[in-house]
């Protein structure tokens, strides 16, 4: 029972609230096990699986998205670096597309910041296609009226 560890423990060890903890464990992430007086224990390795997925929810990554990549380990067992190796690389292509689609976004923003948000006609960011702006300004549809309206 000394390598093994309360939920207070944990949270103290690893920065994470209990609620996260338990959630974890809903979520299938973390095990724990349960004392004769129904109180969780954790195993010392849990601390290593718990920074692993703090350190994917650090890059952006949904507790799902780390559920998926975890449930490839044998036996839930902690991740090794070779593991871990495995897991970055697998999550390198989702992050570079959403670097990708992040500059695209701070580009559009940068030319969105000279028209003042009054122009819904070249507004890259929220009326990109927009095809009632050839039509000229203002209003171009009447609820539930799909036809063109001429002004």
């Amino acid at each position: 029972m000394e390598d093994q560890l309360t939920i207070g423990e944990v949270s103290r060890r690893t920065g994470v609230a209990t609620s996260a903890l338990r959630f974890y464990e809903e979520m299938g992430l973390i095990d724990s096990h349960r004392t004769v007086g129904n109180q969780r224990r954790y195993g010392r390795s849990s601390i290593r699986l718990i920074s692993v997925i703090k350190a994917a929810q650090e890059v952006g990554l949904s507790l799902q998205q780390v559920a998926d990549a975890l449930s490839v380990l044998p036996d839930h067992r902690t991740p090794t670096k070779r593991d871990w190796s495995k897991l970055a690389t697998r999550w390198r292509s989702d992050l570079d597309q959403r670097i990708d689609a992040l500059v695209a976004l701070r580009d559009d923003l940068t030319d969105c910041i000279g028209c003042g948000c009054l122009s819904l006609r070249s507004c890259a960011l929220f009326n990109s296609g927009d095809r009632a702006a050839a039509q000229g300004s203002g209003p171009r549809y009447l609820v539930g009226d799909e036809r063109p309206q001429t002004a």
